[in-house]
């Protein structure tokens, strides 16, 4: 065998033939390279004349012996027998075992499985309708009806972790946001007091982020403390300066009623429920905050993560004078002795006590003294999530404060069984319906909400580069059943289409028809759309982070406030009351009107958010602003000025929401690019309605139109500082341009006429 391999290898390597060298390139890439024996040689081997290491082949011999090709053939042969047996063995057939059946079932029709076919948008809502039942509401109704719950408390962390576990149980991929905030409380061994004409009042109620310290005056009667109010009290020459001004609840939050008086030189405010608004036990407590905004106000435009990392700061809404709420009682002991002047009939400062005359006082004297500490508590906000099929990164916040002040019935237990509830109808509604919401739904149970939205804000100041971006819509579960009767929304005006869509779908809780049907089809708007107040849960995502919100209510047909809000009455027996015994049916209404607006919002090709809606709301505010610049100039009070730009601004504002409104109607909704970028031009259009000449910290609320401060329209219509007209007419002008701006796909195809 030796001898055979010698004979093939020495006739191999004295035959011509080609060779392939794989030789490197410059980039580093193999290259394949054909060479013939006349060109090559084996490493190792030199040929006289050449130089050493070439490579090249010694010329074969001129002839073979008999011998050698006797060897030749007998290896070829002998190689071709080894390929053909390795061949045999290992292509053979395998030797078949033999198969027992079972014996054959009768009668079992064997079916291929049906196509999946998409659920068209009837099929969806009658899921989710089915899937939201009153037997379940009042289950889970009963399991967040606990007796205390504030903000930071053992109670309130065991129910965020309750949450917690119901999202990890749905396989929602749930996760906690901490933050570390302040809150102010009464100071146990030092309680707040009032006295008055030798009565030491010691109210049981407080009001959060109240100024601290001892306050005596003149005590004056203020009613709600609108800024109408006080007006009719400076026309009867009541001074204010100094005073310590009585109002009652209602109306106004109170961070407004103590900023408006605070604005009039007022030293201090007493707050009290008056029996015409609030027909409840005569000493029930009252709580409340007066922020004049919303989170942390020691972190303010920035989140509270770890209060170390930051220099001490103040919101510019926390008031400089202190504020106590008082009970009914002792505001009727109090209204019998303080004197002075009468209010006219037509002034509607007379409240619900038909012995009292509701005098205007300015004649004796009142001291307050509030005591209130600072604390600092540890606040968990809980998510979970179920991501979209198509555009995960795109998603509706559906959100709920589960803290309050005593049970909190309406206000925490409601919003937050509606929230579990619809997770868990949307889980199912994917899991084993075959639902594919092309975006994310995000769930959100939110801490500190009865003093000022502070776990929601924080969560927003902390995150705020990023939502504005991802977040299409939030929507407010708080406070949705407070009656039984009528329906109130607040929303943002690229909603309001939305919002009376989904009117017409949902069938009324009180009988046939449908919500629109209930409210009227002529009149919604005046009769359902409110504008959304500071102390709104919505009110943040809206004016600060530029998401487009919306609250909703069920309300009693007398249109009355639920009073039982801010008070330890809040309970199930007084809810009940309210809805008629109805509540866990107008829990199934309302939480399916939330869930089909979510709906809407993650299933539809196109976002629905109506652009143009907002025209007609720009257009009412440049216009009075224009008069008031026009009435100035007249005057010659205003020169070298004019409102001509900001009309212009206006006119590209309505040309670019046009332009998106066509391209909505024409957009190939099969085309995914397509879609995706337009959605992108309508998710912008909030967001660029905030100032980005003010600052967070100084003035949070940025938005235009529905912020506050003095970069508004409406602030600039009312401003009487001739300077500050000039530059926040230029600063506002520049803000609707660049929205335009903002709506127009390619920077080319910006209409910037200014």
């Amino acid at each position: 065998m030796n001898r055979v391999r010698k004979t093939f290898n020495s006739l191999i390597n004295n035959e011509r033939y080609s060779r392939f060298t794989l030789q490197p390139e410059q980039d580093g890439e193999g290259r394949v390279e054909v060479k013939l024996s006349d060109d090559a040689t084996d490493e190792g081997l030199e040929v006289e004349g050449q130089a050493g290491g070439s490579p090249t082949f010694r010329p074969a011999p001129q002839n073979l012996s008999r011998r050698n090709t006797c060897y030749l053939v007998l290896s070829i042969l002998l190689i071709f027998l080894i390929g053909y047996l390795v061949g045999f063995v290992s292509h053979r057939k395998p030797r078949a075992e033999p198969v027992t059946c079972p014996p054959p079932v009768e009668n079992i029709p064997i079916t291929a499985p049906a196509p999946e076919t998409p659920l068209n948008w009837k099929d969806i809502t009658h899921l989710l309708a089915s899937k939201l039942t009153s037997q379940a509401f009042d289950e889970t109704l009963k399991t967040f009806d606990l007796p205390k719950r504030s903000a930071g408390s053992d109670e309130d962390r065991s129910l965020g972790n309750h949450i917690f576990d119901q999202f990890k149980k749905l396989e929602m991929e749930p996760w906690t946001d901490i933050h570390y905030v302040q809150l102010q409380t009464p100071d146990s061994s030092r309680p707040n007091h009032v006295i008055f004409d030798g009565n030491d009042f010691k109210p049981p109620g407080y009001l959060a982020y109240s100024a601290t310290g001892e306050v005596q005056g003149k005590l004056v009667y203020g009613n709600f403390g609108r800024p109408e109010d006080l007006d009719v009290l400076q026309n009867k020459n009541i001074q204010l300066q100094g005073c310590v001004l009585l109002l009652r609840a209602g109306r106004i939050s109170f961070a407004q009623q103590v900023d408006n008086a605070e604005s009039r030189g007022v030293s201090a405010v007493l707050i009290y429920p008056d029996v015409e608004d609030h027909t409840y036990v005569a000493d029930t407590p009252l709580y409340g905050h007066v922020h004049l905004g919303t989170g942390d106000p020691y972190t303010p435009g920035f989140p509270s993560f770890n209060h170390t990392q930051f220099p001490p700061t103040n919101s510019s809404g926390l008031p400089k004078i202190p504020a106590q709420t008082i009970t009914a009682s002792m505001a009727q002991v109090i209204l019998q002795k303080i004197g002075g002047p009468e209010a006219d009939a037509s002034s509607g400062f007379r409240g619900g006590h038909s012995s009292l005359a509701y005098t205007l006082g300015g004649v004796k004297n009142i001291t307050v003294e509030v005591n209130n500490v600072l604390v600092t508590k540890e606040i968990h906000n809980v998510f979970g999530v179920i991501k979209g099929f198509t555009d995960p990164d795109r998603y509706v916040v559906l959100g709920a404060q589960r803290d309050a002040w005593g049970k909190g019935y309406a206000r925490a237990a409601v919003g937050t069984s509606a929230l579990i509830e619809l997770a868990k109808a949307f889980h199912e509604m994917v899991e084993k319906d075959g639902f594919r919401p092309r975006r994310s739904l995000v769930f959100a149970s939110w801490s500190a909400g009865v003093y000022g939205s502070v776990g929601a804000t924080e969560w927003l100041e902390a995150y705020l580069s990023s939502l504005d971006r991802n977040v299409l819509t939030y929507i407010s579960l708080d406070g949705m059943v407070l009656g039984r009767g009528s329906f109130v929304a607040s929303a943002s005006p690229l909603l309001h289409s939305l919002l009376q869509s989904t009117m017409t779908e949902v069938r009324s809780p009180l009988g046939s028809g449908t919500i629109y049907d209930m409210v009227g089809k002529d009149k919604w708007q005046t009769t359902v759309l409110k504008p959304m107040a500071m102390d709104d849960p919505a009110y943040p995502f809206l004016a600060f982070s530029g998401i487009p919100s919306i609250s909703f209510h069920f309300v009693s047909d007398n249109s009355k406030e639920y009073m039982y809000y801010n008070t330890n009455l809040d309970n199930m027996d007084h809810l009940d009351y309210q809805t008629n015994h109805h509540t866990s049916e107008m829990m199934t209404v309302a939480a399916q009107f939330a869930g089909q607006m979510a709906l809407r919002l993650v299933h539809d090709h196109l976002i629905k958010l109506d652009v143009t809606a907002y025209s007609g709301l720009i257009t009412k505010n440049v216009v009075r602003v224009y008069r008031r610049v026009f009435d100035l100039t007249q005057s010659g009070d205003l020169k070298g000025v004019s409102s001509n730009w900001l009309n212009r601004a206006l006119g590209s504002f309505k040309r670019a929401a046009e332009r998106i409104r066509y391209a909505v109607q024409n957009t190939d909704i099969s085309d995914q690019e397509a879609c995706r970028l337009l959605n992108d031009r309508l998710m912008k259009v909030e967001h660029s309605l905030l100032s980005p000449y003010v600052s967070p910290i100084e003035t949070p609320f940025r938005h235009l139109l529905l912020g506050h401060g003095p970069h508004t329209l409406a602030a600039i219509a009312k401003t009487t500082d001739m300077k500050e007209l000039h530059t926040q007419l230029a600063l506002a002008t520049w803000t609707l341009q660049g929205c335009a701006n903002t709506m127009d796909r390619d920077i080319w195809d910006i209409d910037n006429e200014i």
